[in-house]
């Protein structure tokens, strides 16, 4: 028996008496007071289920849906990795090509390669650093812009001198491409389609070296071009000015993308995230943007002034934006270098650092050592002979030695070998797409690295032009499978509002190694010839196994 206010219709309003005020000795009491209060059916907790109106961001992302948005994401920031990639590599087919308008010797080739690198060590860690403090998109516009503008002054340049100044300023842009746009395109990923997106955007770096190949093999050896007045813009010069068309199209296509949500979120601006949200919840699934079920976001360490803080915040005059955002700079910096990101700052930098030793000091080289290859073989009838026998007789008899007269004409034979090797890669980002969330990003890094060791110095024994290529070729699949693999993993390491600096710190190590296996390779190619394929394949092999120490990112949420 229960007695209820009269005027009373809802349940919850109930007066329950006691055991003793409704019933007698012995019979069986409801206890109503324990019943937990009715829920309108319409609603549901907000915390949690499909319909919840507040999420983190893993949840918020998820709730978009996936479709047209992420595949527009993949095309764009996929065409900013192969405009990336365009414009490395293509000094590799350049050299050959430039040798006699600039004058060019087996050193100064290795710097030219490598100015590149230096540039990018400037630049990455400056516009990652910035891409922490103002924003990803931005970041990405104008390192755009600058790489286009950068390239088109490099094809004009006539001499050695200004043609490394223009190439610096446009490694100095490229520097700050690479961690900006890896950590920007992970940031709209779920963490379930994460791994494998992120090696689908790693395979554009491959289409970036067919591209490259294919587009030097129509122009360089066509002969375009002319010479007026001591002005030359020939062809391999042409070629340049094509490599920068990417970039515009890119710091144009970037225009139609929003911020990143996660980068939103860490510097506070919520409604903002939101607004990216339903955006992202519109163009996946086709329905208004005011139907996207999260109407708040959680996160998950707030942020709490003390009073008094807040009081004498107010009253200190604000900092101007530039002064801001050094500040940030320098914060960000200092919390690289302290624990508990010391020891992923420390591991990251070692592993970029041996891996494009080995990335770079022989994918630069590769176009170079199959023109050797070939001008072996058409001088002595295919005969069998090692790297160092080769690289000996062009050195001192061929079209390397000091009496030679300078010879700029590439073999077509060479850039289908370079077309071969570039395209070995596109099974493995096939495989690193289908199984980087499944067997790991560690799986394949240490696979990789021991593979590329293996090849390294398997290039050593090598003593044909056809032996030469199909040890090239094994190099360049395992290490682009290497290259997505160790992506995934710098990117997903570092928490959000470190991630561009921690990519770009890491980046500034891979920059270095670049540049070491470029200047090195050279200097030991011609007077050291076995020491390189050996130094690269003890640095790759060990690299590798560093990244045991890393936390396991595969399938994790970010931080």
């Amino acid at each position: 028996m229960v007695e209820t206010d009269p005027g009373s219709k809802n349940l919850h309003n109930c007066d329950v008496k006691s055991d003793h005020q409704l019933n007698g000795p012995g019979s069986k009491t409801i206890d109503l007071g324990v019943l937990p209060p009715l829920k309108s059916p319409s609603k549901l907790d907000p915390e949690k289920g499909p319909g919840s109106e507040k999420a983190d961001f893993e949840r918020a992302i998820e709730q978009t849906g996936y479709g047209r948005f992420h595949y527009l994401l993949l095309a764009v920031c996929g065409l900013v990795s192969t405009s990336e990639e365009m414009d490395v590599i293509s000094m590799s087919f350049i050299l050959p090509s430039a040798q006699c308008d600039l004058n060019l010797n087996t050193q100064t080739k290795g710097w030219l390669n490598s100015i590149i690198f230096i540039g990018m060590m400037v630049g990455a860690y400056a516009w990652g650093s910035v891409a922490d403090s103002l924003g990803r998109k931005r970041v990405l516009i104008a390192i755009s812009i600058i790489n286009g503008l950068a390239i088109v002054a490099s094809s004009f340049s006539q001499n050695y001198e200004l043609f490394m100044l223009f190439r610096f300023i446009n490694g100095a842009a490229l520097g700050g491409s690479g961690p900006v746009i890896w950590s920007y395109f992970a940031e709209f990923q779920p963490k379930n389609k994460r791994g494998a997106m992120l090696s689908f955007m790693a395979a554009f770096w491959t289409l970036g070296n067919l591209f490259v190949a294919g587009l030097a093999w129509v122009i360089i050896p066509s002969g375009i071009g002319g010479e007026t007045g001591g002005f030359v813009y020939n062809s391999w010069r042409i070629f340049l000015l094509v490599m920068s068309l990417p970039s515009f199209v890119v710091a144009a296509l970037l225009l139609l993308l929003p911020e990143s949500p996660k980068f939103l979120i860490s510097t506070g601006r919520h409604d903002e995230a939101l607004e990216v949200f339903r955006s992202i919840y519109m163009m996946n699934t086709g329905r208004d943007k005011e139907l996207y079920p999260v109407k708040q976001i959680l996160v998950d360490e707030p942020i709490h002034l003390k009073p008094e803080k807040f009081v004498e915040a107010k009253e200190i005059k604000p900092k101007s934006k530039l002064k801001k955002m050094m500040g940030d700079i320098v914060e960000h910096s200092k919390q690289l270098f302290v624990p508990p990101i010391l020891k992923f700052t420390t591991i990251s930098i070692t592993i970029n650092f041996t891996f494009h030793i080995g990335y770079y000091g022989l994918m630069m080289w590769f176009p170079e050592m199959f023109n050797r290859f070939d001008e072996w073989s058409r001088t002595h009838d295919n005969a069998e002979a090692d790297i160092c026998q080769v690289t000996a007789y062009v050195t001192q008899y061929g079209t390397h030695s000091a009496e030679a007269a300078c010879d700029s004409h590439i073999h077509s034979s060479v850039f289908m070998d370079s077309l071969i090797t570039v395209a070995a890669a596109i099974p493995s980002n096939i495989f690193a797409v289908l199984g980087m969330d499944r067997l790991g990003r560690k799986f394949f890094l240490v696979f990789a690295t021991f593979s590329a060791g293996l090849c390294s110095a398997a290039m050593y024994f090598v003593y044909n032009k056809t032996n030469n290529l199909v040890v090239s070729a094994v190099f360049s699949s395992v290490i682009s499978c290497g290259n997505a693999s160790l992506d995934c993993l710098i990117t997903e390491v570092f928490p959000t509002n470190l991630r561009a600096t921690g990519v770009a710190v890491s980046m500034v190590a891979a920059r270095l190694g670049g540049i070491i296996g470029n200047v090195v390779i050279a200097a030991l190619l011609d007077s050291y010839c076995p020491a390189p394929t050996f130094i690269v394949a003890i640095l790759l092999a060990s690299g590798g196994l560093m990244c045991l120490f890393l936390p396991n990112t595969t399938r994790q949420a970010l931080k």
